[in-house]
């Protein structure tokens, strides 16, 4: 089940750099003093930051087998769940704009115009997969920890 965790991680890990990346490329940290963005740069850094921290901890719990990683893990996805609860309930909005959006295709496209948030330009399919993978690897970590095997 450890294997199944970290592949999971991994997953939902290359979902939200994805998202990340488009973030940044999109103007996000440029936008907060505008107030364009919904995404606060603190919770959109801290839910990466502490996310990949637990990533490294639970790679280095598959390697050492030292049950107290595993917690380690499951404590440290506990923020990261919360933060991306967070950043889904703030983006929901943005994602129901796009159909009204006012903005020009062009600009919209681009991702320069100030009015255009960052985080419109994520993909829902992406947004909906990093949910699930990570609500699955929030399980398998902790089903680890507590000593449950999947047979």
């Amino acid at each position: 089940m450890d294997i199944a965790a970290l592949i999971t991680w991994v997953v939902t890990a290359l979902g939200g750099f994805y998202m990340l990346g488009t973030w940044i490329q999109h103007g996000g940290i440029r936008q907060q003093q505008s107030g364009t963005n919904r995404l606060p740069a603190p919770v959109v850094l801290g839910h990466f930051a502490l996310a990949a921290i637990g990533l490294v901890v639970w790679i280095i719990y598959v390697v050492a087998d030292k049950n107290a990683l595993a917690w380690t893990s499951f404590g440290l996805l506990l923020p990261v769940a919360l933060l991306g609860f967070v950043m889904l309930a703030r983006w929901i909005p943005v994602h129901r704009g796009r159909a009204t959006a006012a903005a020009p295709a062009a600009a919209a496209a681009s991702g320069t115009d100030g009015a255009v948030p960052a985080e419109r330009h994520f993909p829902v399919a992406v947004v909906l997969a990093h949910g699930l993978f990570a609500v699955a690897t929030l399980v398998l970590v902790l089903l680890t920890a507590l000593g449950i095997e999947g047979h």
